[in-house]
């Protein structure tokens, strides 16, 4: 095993994430000063979950195991309705912890429950996914999903820590390792380039994983160190994230949240080009590069039915569509109210990609 590295989350709820290997065990210390821990998580990986909720239990936690759906089915009302009915059978008081086991959409349901318990209890990510890690785990926002959109429902409730555990991604199908490389690239567009060089080498991104996430964590938490609740620099972390969002809830989520977003980074790259901010080069490479890495280019639904879905994205300000958009490679911005014919001919790209 090598050396834990540490990243530390600043701002007014600081918090450390650590990135290493064999270091799940160390949710018992971090949960220090509580009596009861609700451990509500997914399906996988289920060896590890069990180690963990052996290791609480023997460590002098009650531990409460709470079984969640795994992806986005899991992010409903419904679901963190049954969680908080767990959570007043036990007892649970604003001294005791949730900890969050599982992807992405686990850790964003767990933080949600965690910030609407008694109006705020501690929380703990051990995310368990790729994107758990390098995305959904960090940065203090919790969501669930409702008709209307994803993540449309939420607050903002930092954890007290992330333990991001590279060994539990040793079991990760590929579809699922690859589509959380999303994450890792968009870190790479917007503000870390040596991101994309290793990617490049090595499209698969299993050569250099530790660098990768911990490089993409740092990215993550220096942002959201400095803007926690989305009023300024943290918009730049959602880029692609308008059209992909969209997608994503259009495709009943059929299409996974990395497979989404690369579509919508594609989207957004063809979309400052088309508006005179990105060189084709730079808009092209991201095209080549997730070709290469097997992730999905093209889209072919009517553009129709996903403009409504975007009117909703968080980034929309009354009737104008926000996009977070390249100038240059690690120079995002915000592009205000484009003009629809420039929104049809980035979409008329991906459906003729």
């Amino acid at each position: 095993m090598t050396a834990a590295e540490a990243i530390q989350v600043r701002g007014q709820a600081p918090y450390v994430v650590t990135v290493g290997c064999g270091i799940a065990d160390q949710v018992d210390s971090a949960a220090q000063g509580s009596s009861r821990i609700a451990l509500i998580h997914g399906s996988q990986p289920a060896r590890a979950l069990v180690q963990i909720h052996e290791r609480l239990s023997g460590a002098g936690y009650e531990v409460t195991g709470i079984a969640v759906p795994d992806g986005e089915s899991g992010k409903t009302l419904d679901v963190a309705r049954e969680c908080w009915n767990r959570l007043g059978q036990k007892g649970f008081t604003r001294s005791d912890v949730i900890v969050g086991f599982g992807g992405g959409a686990v850790t964003d349901l767990a933080g949600f429950v965690a910030a609407t318990w008694l109006r705020g209890v501690r929380l703990i990510n051990v995310p368990t996914t790729l994107l758990g890690m390098v995305d959904a785990a960090v940065g203090g926002k919790t969501a669930i999903n409702v008709a209307a959109g994803k993540n449309l429902v939420g607050a903002f409730h930092p954890p007290v820590a992330v333990i991001a555990d590279l060994d539990l991604l040793d079991t990760l199908p590929a579809a699922e390792y690859r589509s959380g490389l999303a994450e890792v690239v968009k870190c790479g567009f917007i503000a870390d380039p040596v991101i994309l060089d290793l990617l490049s080498a090595d499209p698969t991104g299993r050569a250099d994983r530790t660098e990768l996430v911990v490089r993409s964590v740092r990215v993550k938490a220096e942002v959201v160190s400095e803007d926690l609740t989305d009023v300024g620099r943290r918009e730049m972390l959602n880029y692609g994230h308008t059209l992909g969002h969209a997608i994503e809830a259009a495709s009943g989520y059929a299409v996974r949240h990395g497979e989404a977003i690369a579509i919508g980074m594609v989207f957004a790259a063809q979309l400052a080009r088309h508006s005179g901010l990105l060189d084709r080069a730079s808009a092209n490479r991201h095209h080549e590069l997730f070709a290469r890495m097997g992730l999905p280019t093209s889209y072919r639904a009517p553009l129709v039915d996903l403009l409504p879905l975007m009117r909703v994205d968080k980034k929309t300000r009354g009737t104008a569509l926000r996009f977070v958009v390249l100038e240059d490679i690690a120079r995002p911005r915000i592009l205000e109210g484009p003009d629809s014919k420039l929104i049809e001919a980035a979409y008329a790209d991906l459906t003729s990609a």
